[in-house]
């Protein structure tokens, strides 16, 4: 086992465990939540928000940030393996599709979403928040949700590819 093996099984595992987070939560949470009233709503993706903000979180959100280009940096070579551009490929579409998009898009709705007060805003206030925050939200997420499998079938796949370039196999 080399040590570039064993930082694609950290890679791997960051990836697959923020893949599942996004999809079990767009296939379990959102249909749940779809069907509560708009203040429960409001207080349980509060709730939520502030929940996820958590080091085992952050560990895999962070660890698949760092170790997907290590992992593509590690496998480079004067003649770039397939292996490569799959890592490659797969650090791009992590970047922009999962850690951009929460960035640009999740964040800055959460934030919005944490300074609402519940407890003082009229009915039609909590309605509106809702409508401002649930379908934009779920939409961004879905974006993350795709991207993360995405990543991780393209490490899946580096991981069982040799990691040779096509000038070593003709040697």
């Amino acid at each position: 086992m080399t040590t570039s093996n064993v930082i694609l099984v950290f890679t791997t595992t960051c990836t697959a465990l923020i893949a599942g987070l996004f999809y079990s939560y767009s296939y379990s949470v959102v249909p749940g939540l779809k069907s509560v009233n708009d203040s429960t709503y409001i207080a349980s993706m509060q709730s939520i928000n502030r929940a996820i903000q958590n080091p085992v979180f952050f560990a895999g959100f962070f660890g698949a940030l760092i170790l997907l280009p290590v992992s593509a940096y590690m496998n480079y070579s004067q003649h770039p393996s397939l292996r490569f551009w799959l890592l490659l490929t797969a650090a791009i579409i992590y970047l922009t599709g999962v850690i951009g998009v929460t960035v640009v898009g999740n964040i800055p709705l959460n934030n919005a979403l944490e300074k609402f007060n519940l407890l003082n805003a009229s009915k039609d206030a909590i309605n509106l928040q809702r409508t401002l925050f649930e379908r934009p939200w779920n939409n961004l997420n879905t974006v993350r949700t795709i991207s993360s499998i995405l990543s991780l079938v393209l490490v899946i796949i580096a991981c069982i590819n040799s990691g040779k370039s096509d000038l070593e196999f003709s040697k």
